[in-house]
């Protein structure tokens, strides 16, 4: 496609596709630098609290890996300094993303230590409450690792910092300015230590980059894990400004970093990493997380897919289409269903709630390939049945292939 300047949709949906990394063989036992090369890819992964299922930072690997130990994972984030190669920060929201990935986010903690590109509450806090801010990074300095738990003195009723104590205001704030990083976890509660107690001396002493070239950088990254996106997409990815975003992309574009085209039925252009590189074709089943880089844009999720996609945690039951926990199932190249899932440990079952499908509909091949996807996710989860609730025309017919 050389001296082309435009894609079919189907194009930028298998660019889009293979370059989240999907459509390769799942072979063989997967291992830590399985796990780790495949994060490396993506950039970031997404935190998220809600357990339903599980949390949804363990969803994409299994979504292109299949069945791995989540132990993996947590050994790489969590596990001794010496074997750790992911931090976690603002990436994409509160996000686990690979060490070299920190020196292109320092200039975002400058700013907010400045009060910049923070949450206006946090950036207030910090205007307000520097004394409380320099008491907590003295406690964290001399008994850390510590939870925010450890540190309130009281529990701020109805008060400015959702409900949060001075203290993990203060935590959260000397997060957000790279003082403090995230040493561990204590169930899901994050243990706070110095950020050069946490992360290698070398990358937390080396010179910081500018920020107009972490910014590049991080477009660049962005390109890599979309394949072809919109400077909206693309400023997504990191949550960058549209102001920054524009400019490091004008100066990607003139350097001939990127290539700029048109994609069929979309109305704002849309740029690649030079000669894209388009798949014949991409196959893949695979449950997605509502956090899956892949699907956490909704507008790119419309434009790409034709699927518009909703959260519903925080709608009443009674209003609720699809369900409370809804995971998009991919097959092909297309988001063909979705499916309201529940890991109900105590009776070891992966419930099913709900099965809906999504044009041009769920044939008998994808629903066997569904079916394999929600065996293989138990077995994962350590589940032993997979149970359906439902009794529609559509969970019967699933039924047959479980």
């Amino acid at each position: 496609m050389r001296g082309s300047d435009s894609l079919s949709l189907k194009q930028a949906r298998r660019l889009a596709l293979a370059a989240q990394q999907f459509g390769k063989p799942i072979t063989g036992q997967v291992d830590v630098r399985r796990v780790r090369g495949l994060i490396e890819r993506l950039g970031v992964l997404q935190i998220d609290s809600v357990n339903a299922l599980v949390r949804s930072h363990y969803l994409p690997l299994f979504s292109r890996l299949g069945d791995y130990s989540s132990t993996l994972l947590e050994e790489l984030a969590w596990g001794p300094k010496r074997r750790r190669s992911l931090f976690e920060y603002w990436g994409h929201e509160a996000s686990l993303l690979p060490l070299g990935f920190y020196p292109l986010l320092r200039w975002r903690m400058r700013r907010a230590e400045q009060g910049i590109g923070i949450y206006d509450w946090l950036s207030r806090f910090g205007r307000e409450h520097p004394q409380a801010i320099a008491q907590v990074l003295q406690t964290v300095r001399e008994q850390g690792p510590l939870g925010a738990g450890a540190l309130a003195k009281r529990v701020e009723k109805a008060g400015p910092w959702w409900d949060w104590s001075k203290e993990k205001a203060a935590l959260e704030w000397l997060f957000a300015a790279g003082q403090v990083s995230v040493a561990g976890r204590r169930g899901f509660e994050r243990l706070y230590d110095l950020t050069e107690r946490v992360l290698p001396a070398a990358l937390v002493n080396a010179p910081e980059l500018e920020a107009s070239e972490a910014q590049r950088g991080l477009l660049l990254h962005s390109m890599r894990a979309l394949g072809v996106a919109t400077e909206k997409d693309l400023r997504d990815y990191f949550r960058l400004t549209p102001a920054d975003s524009k400019a490091r992309l004008a100066e990607l574009v003139e350097g001939g970093m990127l290539r700029r085209f048109e994609v069929e039925n979309w109305q704002a252009p849309a740029y690649c990493l030079g000669e894209p590189r388009i798949p014949r074709k991409v196959e893949a089943s695979a449950l997605l997380s509502p956090f899956d880089s892949l699907v956490w844009e909704r507008a790119r999720t419309e434009r790409v897919f034709d699927f518009r996609y909703r959260l519903e945690i925080y709608t009443p039951a009674h209003k609720r289409v699809y369900g409370y926990y809804v995971l998009p199932f991919l097959h092909g190249e297309r988001i063909v269903g979705r499916v309201d899932l529940r890991a109900e440990r105590a009776s070891g079952r992966l419930a099913v709630h709900g099965v809906h499908a999504e044009s041009p509909g769920l044939d008998d091949t994808a629903l066997a390939a569904l079916a394999g996807q929600l065996r293989a996710m138990a077995g994962w989860l350590g589940l032993a049945e997979v149970a359906l609730t439902g009794s529609g025309e559509l969970e019967a017919r699933l039924r047959a292939w479980l």
